[in-house]
């Protein structure tokens, strides 16, 4: 490391200064002892960051919240939120601190995000800490995300602070740094409602157009624009989680964002035998928040951002409910067209063509029925491409007949040149996924201080579409008899 090396490049703090009325100045409670546990290295580059840097004591320091980067204004952000249906007006980053905002090397404003770093004005009666295993997980399955080429926020480091953390026991502490797009979500436009006026909601909309939705200013209606362009990319982004069998557990509206990342990683989990009404969340009782549910979820979080921006959308409110209602029933078409295109790609078919509606729709019940996993199955179709269908055909059991049925009408589809339609097939169906007995195995290791199985993990999800010998235990589901996996928030 040179001796001008800084951890970080300066940073801004454009969202503090444009709207100070919907953040409070805080400072992280620091860290005893801490110790990097994780740095993103790939990231930091990509940042205009120094990956040595930020390993050195200096670089530490700032990463566990114990020193103020250059040209930071640590800021916990106000949100509100729909949390299972039931309005909390005052949430609000109760662990977290917003350190401000870098331009990436591709000019790109992304933000730098403390979790786990202290109680803040809107803790709630929370301690404000984290520990080591779910900031762990929302590394891994971040990695994973965007190796997926899914949208998402992704972690910088995970640092651990040499504090305990009280749970159910004594758990080890950790801070989380996050790097978003921006942490605006739905749930900071209920707060501008809920708590401002319409010069407020109007200051956050027009910055959120600025950053993410830039089109929409030009638009004659910029506001229905801006609306239209958020309710796309969360269709897009619904699509993209239910094709590789993601399951989020937790789409209250503090929890989508305006730029279509997936954020907030807690009790998320990946299907693995199929079945639409899976939820593993332990809080999610009535599967609210179920695979199958995600989309009219999300149109349901989008009703409520419509509503706040409500007084923008129409010179009456009449003709604002009138234009608000008519792009939110054009969710459900949005998102069919996008699940539709993934699955087209899943399966190898360059072109939409009648029936294939009903021929996606019999793949997934005849999975359903025979309780077939969803990631390994769509991988071995490529072969049934080239030819050899024994291991998809494994696959079904009692259910081959009807399999068989379903494949001839399929490949009778895909067409003549196989070869590449197979290739392409791979580039979009993988192989490894955090299989969720895996990370548990690799976050119980890592908060008994062995690294090793995390490392392992990560090093295989970051790159899920390349099949390579020796790694077949991450490519198959939990042994049976395991139960039920559950997942928990981790606060």
């Amino acid at each position: 490391m040179s001796v001008a090396a800084r951890p970080l490049p300066a940073l801004e703090s454009t969202y503090a200064t444009e709207l100070a009325d919907l953040v409070t100045p805080w400072k992280a409670a620091g860290a005893s002892d801490p110790t990097l546990l994780v740095l993103n290295e790939e990231l930091a580059a990509e940042l205009g960051a120094d990956p040595e840097a930020l390993a050195s004591p200096e670089g530490v320091a700032v990463l566990a919240g114990n020193r103020v980067p250059e040209g930071a204004t640590p800021v916990a952000q106000a949100y509100a939120g729909h949390q299972f249906g039931g309005f909390s007006p005052r949430l609000g980053d109760g662990r977290a601190l917003l350190l401000g905002e870098v331009l990436d090397v591709h000019g790109q404003r992304r933000d730098l995000h403390l979790k786990g770093s202290g109680r803040t004005p809107y803790a709630r009666g929370g301690d404000g800490k984290a520990a080591v295993g779910p900031m762990l997980r929302e590394f891994v399955v971040g990695e994973a995300m965007h190796a997926l080429g899914i949208p998402t926020t992704r972690a910088l480091a995970v640092v651990a602070t040499g504090e305990a953390v009280v749970r159910e026991t004594l758990l080890p502490g950790a801070v989380l740094t996050r790097v978003a797009a921006s942490h605006l979500r739905v749930g900071t436009f209920e707060w501008a409602a809920a708590h401002g006026d319409r010069a407020q909601v109007q200051r956050l909309a027009d910055y959120a157009i600025a950053r993410h939705h830039p089109a929409a200013a030009a638009a004659d209606e910029p506001y229905l624009a801006f609306l239209e362009a958020v309710i796309e990319a969360q269709a897009e982004l619904v699509a993209r989680w239910m094709l590789v069998g993601f399951v989020h557990g937790v789409m209250n509206t503090d929890n989508m964002t305006i730029s279509g990342e997936t954020i907030d990683y807690g009790p998320c989990a990946f299907l693995d035998a199929f079945d639409p009404v899976t939820a593993f969340s332990s809080i999610d009782h009535a599967g609210r928040y179920a695979w199958g549910n995600q989309p009219a979820i999300a149109q349901w979080n989008l009703s409520r951002l419509a509503g706040a921006l409500l007084p923008l959308l129409g010179p009456t409110q009449d003709a604002a409910v009138t234009a608000a209602q008519q792009l939110l029933e054009a969710f459900p078409a949005r998102h069919q067209r996008a699940w539709e295109a993934g699955m087209r790609a899943k399966l190898g078919l360059a072109e939409a063509a009648p029936g294939d509606t009903e021929l996606f729709a019999e793949l997934l019940t005849l999975m359903h029925e025979h309780e077939v996993d969803l990631t390994s199955t769509f991988r071995a179709l490529s072969d049934g491409v080239r030819g050899d269908l024994t291991a998809a055909r494994l696959a079904f059991g009692p259910g081959l007949e009807a399999f068989d049925a379903w494949a001839a009408r399929w490949l009778a589809r895909v067409g003549e040149d196989r070869a590449e339609v197979a290739v392409a097939m791979d580039r979009v169906n993988p192989v490894y996924i955090p299989r969720n007995h895996l990370v548990e195995e690799a976050l119980a290791s890592a908060t008994a201080g062995d690294l090793a199985p995390f490392g392992a993990l990560l090093e295989v999800l970051r790159h899920p579409f390349e099949e390579r010998p020796g790694l077949e235990a991450y490519a198959v589901p939990a042994p049976a008899g395991d139960g039920p996996y559950r997942t928990f928030c981790g606060t």
